[in-house]
């Protein structure tokens, strides 16, 4: 990502408790940039001064670099009212949105089924604590991208390998399968670009793991 990664979001915004950091190297920190940059355009339309800091956002010639230029494009490119009614459109909408961004749908066809008790079993382990004002189940893709950019980022008390463990347990089964729908949805349009940057980066990022294992 370019110049504006580091403050495309506030850590915390999904509702996640959060440490301060400890020493963590560049990669980490790159990667936990990555997650909450997903986590906030997940769990909320962005306002016009987060699309100008995107717009602002400069990419390579890696694959991740191209597909972050398509999203500075995409953000200068549309404004604040026409990504709301987007997001209103693709994740509320009236009855439902045209996409339920939560593991426990994904993976069962319902909400707040079992995958959404297994978020929890996992955060209460991590002493992962919810913010009082927090509305969305901990099983929203918003607020395991949070919980992940944390873990990479040093802002929970974690142990070796349970970065990788909550990644396999509660987003690799379904999270590319979500993101791939979102690059396809009818309503979205600012949103694809999102989509296909999470996809590749959540792509990266399993097989990053399964090397590791």
């Amino acid at each position: 990502m370019g110049a504006a990664e580091s403050d495309a979001r506030v850590p915390g915004e999904a509702g996640l408790a959060a440490l301060p950091c400890g020493h963590v190297d560049d990669v980490d920190q790159l990667r936990a940039r990555h997650y909450d940059l997903l986590a906030v355009l997940l769990g909320r339309a962005p306002d016009q001064p987060l699309l100008d800091r995107l717009a602002r956002l400069s990419g390579d010639d890696s694959a991740l670099g191209r597909l972050t230029a398509n999203l500075a494009r995409a953000a200068a490119q549309t404004d604040a009212a026409a990504v709301d009614r987007e997001f209103f459109n693709l994740f509320i909408g009236v009855g439902r949105g045209e996409l339920l961004p939560y593991a426990s749908y994904y993976l069962t066809g319902f909400l707040n089924e079992r995958p959404l008790a297994r978020v929890r079993g996992d955060f209460a382990a991590l002493a992962i604590e919810r913010q009082e004002l927090a509305s969305e189940p901990e099983d929203h893709v918003a607020v395991l991208f949070e919980a992940m950019a944390g873990l990479a980022a040093g802002r929970f008390d974690a142990g070796p390998g349970e970065e990788q463990r909550f990644f396999e347990r509660n987003l690799q089964p379904w999270v590319e399968r979500f993101l791939a729908d979102l690059e396809t949805a009818s309503a979205a349009r600012f949103y694809r670009s999102v989509g296909a940057l999470g996809r590749a980066f959540v792509e990266i990022e399993a097989e990053a793991f399964a090397m590791d294992a």
